[in-house]
């Protein structure tokens, strides 16, 4: 069935379609990874948004269950150049073309995804619209659908992907078995489980696996819950999620923060829980161009001088000349500069901009997690 990429800007992309039927609509992105495609499709922090990877072809591999992120597909969309007719892997469960129609994902393939990725890398990043059958073939009609999307800038998508209720973490017995086989051995271990109070901004659930890892008793919160509820558990320390959409849109968030850091509770932010953190600090954040979406993306850790190669996913950044004199950059990125890592001066607070839990990609930035558990521990 012919699809059709269409871009606020009238560029149209026509290729097949290999997922659902229908149409689609969101902020179109791009990501480097050259593998990881089912962590990036089940990613809350990609809600409301059409994701093109770069690789050549993708689905080589199929999907396996104990690969998700999250219970389903969280992307509006999927763009790639080839998508793989045959899943070679042992592990494999189904064929990514059976995984995307079984979960409504519309994703169009046969496009030029680097022609497509320049465009986004020089005007930045675009709105869009995928359709197919039928309705691919009116494209200035598609065109303009994609003009009238609603913009990423002052929109809060947490609401959309956190959970609602508490929930306490317990890993199954293929998870247990994954961690076992194939994950990193923390280093130490705290001498009784640490609890944690985890923010679901749209946590991912590698992140909680590697809590578990850590030695930590997690408990996850939706994202609206007040700091006093999430205080009478009386954690030993709070994180604070990744998640889609703009940082500054989530303003109960940014509140409960505040009283947070107040409260001189140990924390760690990850990806939108350092933007929050951020601006709950006093700091302003801002859109990048095209952000930064890949499994190689070098950062300069500012306190050892270490170059770590790190995962990301994110469309803001925080503003370094906002910061405040109780906050200090400790991690920049050394493509563009951007702040990649905060600390609190005072207290046991820190957070970064990256994806430390690997999932996709390298496992350079693991002792953060380690980090966290020695903050919580002396405190």
């Amino acid at each position: 069935m012919i699809a059709v990429l269409a871009l606020e800007d009238g560029t149209c992309l026509t290729g097949i379609s290999v997922g659902a039927p229908g149409e689609t609509s969101g902020e179109v992105v791009f990501n480097t990874s050259l593998t990881g495609y089912q962590e990036v499709l089940t990613d809350p922090s990609y809600a409301g948004q059409i994701v093109t990877m770069t690789a050549p072809q993708i689905g080589n591999y199929g999907v396996a269950a104990a690969d998700e992120e999250s219970s389903r597909p969280q992307v509006a969309g999927f763009v790639m150049r080839d998508a793989s007719p045959l899943a070679s892997n042992w592990r494999a469960q189904h064929s990514l073309r059976d995984y995307l129609t079984m979960h409504g994902i519309v994703a169009i393939a046969d496009v030029d995804t680097r022609a497509l990725t320049r465009r986004l890398r020089s005007g930045g990043v675009l709105r869009g619209i995928i359709a197919t059958g039928a309705a691919a073939h009116d494209i200035e009609a598609l065109v303009q659908h994609a003009r009238h999307i609603t913009p990423m800038e002052g929109t809060d998508l947490v609401s959309t992907v956190t959970c609602a209720a508490p929930y306490d973490v317990t890993l199954g017995a293929e998870e247990q078995a994954a961690d076992a086989a194939f994950a990193l051995h923390p280093p130490h271990r705290p001498a009784r489980p640490l609890r944690v109070a985890a923010y679901d901004f749209g946590i991912k659930r590698t992140i909680l696996r590697r809590l578990v890892a850590h030695g930590c008793q997690v408990r996850v919160f939706p994202a609206s819950t007040p700091a006093a509820d999430v205080l009478a558990w009386q954690p030993d320390g709070v994180f604070l999620s990744n998640g889609p959409g703009d940082p500054a849109a989530v303003s109960y968030a940014i509140s409960t923060i505040r009283t947070l850091v107040d409260a001189d509770v140990p924390m760690f932010g990850i990806c939108l829980g350092h933007q929050l953190l951020g601006l709950a600090l006093g700091a302003r954040t801002y859109k990048l161009k095209f952000g930064h979406r890949g499994g190689n993306h070098p950062v300069k850790n500012l306190d050892t001088g270490a170059i770590e190669i790190t995962a990301q996913n994110h469309g803001f950044a925080v503003d370094p000349d906002s910061l405040p004199a109780t906050a200090r950059v400790t991690h920049l990125n050394l493509y563009d500069g951007t702040v990649e890592g905060l600390c609190h001066r005072e207290r046991p607070i820190t957070s970064v901009q990256y994806h430390p839990e690997a999932a996709p990609g390298p496992h350079d930035a693991d002792y953060l997690f380690q980090q966290f558990i020695q903050h919580m521990e002396a405190h």
